[in-house]
């Protein structure tokens, strides 16, 4: 495939503080290094963690003017010296993890996103709410031939991470397991990822999405602001609680709660990052009852091309609304005020 030309400037999303206004501006077109590649941005899912790393969520090594985002996918329209694997025309994912150093314990063990010196999209790397942006060859994820880019955005993040918390939840095929914000972002795709694993799903948030959830396969659901007793609720629905609890829903309150409802040696994982909480633990309880407490943390590079798969293979759909570049800052705002069902894309050239 030839080059295409590119652009001397695009556009990009900045701010210049934590919770400061969005501006789209025009400015240079960034130049790859030896191991990157340059990515023409077609699309970018609109991720709660964009949200919350605006608010200031992670302070410690980004830069500003900062730009966000971290479910790009687009085409490689320009190469790095150094690269192999990658070419022009190839399409390709831009995910959380947007480099790593590949020789600690961790990379070498294929748990990248545990590097001690990473690079991360949209955070101390500018991420995908611009029309070009760079990653390094061996964090880009080569799409899946025919995959819808849009459908595939939301993968990188939302699909990778619920994908990876559910294979290693411990759960087997034909128990339950409960999810919290059955309806967001993640939800959505957990519900789906968990029937495709073979487990039955009980969906829990707001009444109005149950309609929503039921239609992504979800097996039960309870309204978690209209119960008043929740965890009896759940205990009851299930015959002794699920088996496992997988908490994408930002909120302490849920996932304290969850430790309460799951059943006697069931599982809860915590992949919600709720700022300034802490776990409320009855120790003698917890114990007592065999209950395993566990935390998920996004994904490998492997585990982001078994998510696609379940996409390419029509297993899983994803739920998005296209909206244009523009409406960024009124994503942000719907997403913070918990108004979204599914996921949001932004088309980057509209």
């Amino acid at each position: 495939m030839s080059a295409e030309a590119i652009p001397a400037t695009h556009k990009s999303a900045q701010y210049d503080e934590y919770n400061g206004p969005l501006h789209i501006r025009e400015v240079p077109v960034p130049e790859p290094g030896h191991d990157d590649v340059l990515v023409k941005i077609l699309y970018s899912g609109v991720c709660y963690s964009d949200v919350s790393i605006h608010a200031g969520l992670l302070q410690g090594d980004q830069k500003f003017p900062a730009v966000g985002g971290h479910e790009g996918a687009g085409i490689v329209v320009k190469v790095g010296s150094h690269c192999k694997d990658l070419k022009v025309g190839d399409t390709v994912g831009i995910k959380w993890i947007n480099a790593t150093c590949l020789n600690c314990e961790y990379c070498r063990a294929g748990r990248e996103p545990n590097c001690n010196t990473p690079l991360f999209s949209g955070y101390n790397r500018e991420g995908t709410y611009q029309q070009y942006t760079l990653v390094k060859e061996f964090h880009a994820i080569k799409l899946p031939a025919g995959v819808n880019l849009a459908e595939a955005a939301p993968i990188l993040c939302a699909g990778v991470t619920v994908y990876k918390a559910l294979k290693d939840s411990g759960i087997r095929a034909g128990q339950t397991i409960a999810i919290t914000g059955a309806g967001g972002g993640l939800g959505c795709l957990g519900i789906q990822y968990a029937k495709a694993l073979g487990f039955k799903v009980l969906a829990i948030d707001a009444g109005v999405k149950e309609e929503f959830c039921r239609k992504l396969g979800a097996d039960y659901f309870v309204d978690s602001f209209a119960t008043k007793d929740i965890v009896s609720t759940i205990q009851t629905l299930t015959n002794g609680g699920p088996h496992g609890v997988l908490n994408v829903a930002n909120s302490a309150v849920a996932i304290n709660q969850s430790i309460q409802y799951v059943r006697t040696h069931g599982i809860v994982t915590i992949v919600a990052l709720p700022k300034d909480s802490r776990l409320d633990v009855d120790i003698i309880t917890t114990v007592l009852r065999s209950i395993t407490i566990k935390t998920s943390y996004v994904g490998s590079r492997e585990e982001a091309d078994e998510a696609l798969r379940f996409l390419a293979d029509g297993r899983v759909k994803v739920p998005i609304e296209i909206r244009p570049f523009s409406e960024i800052t009124k994503s942000f705002d719907e997403i913070r005020q918990g108004k979204v069902q599914g996921r949001i894309v932004l088309d980057l050239w509209k």
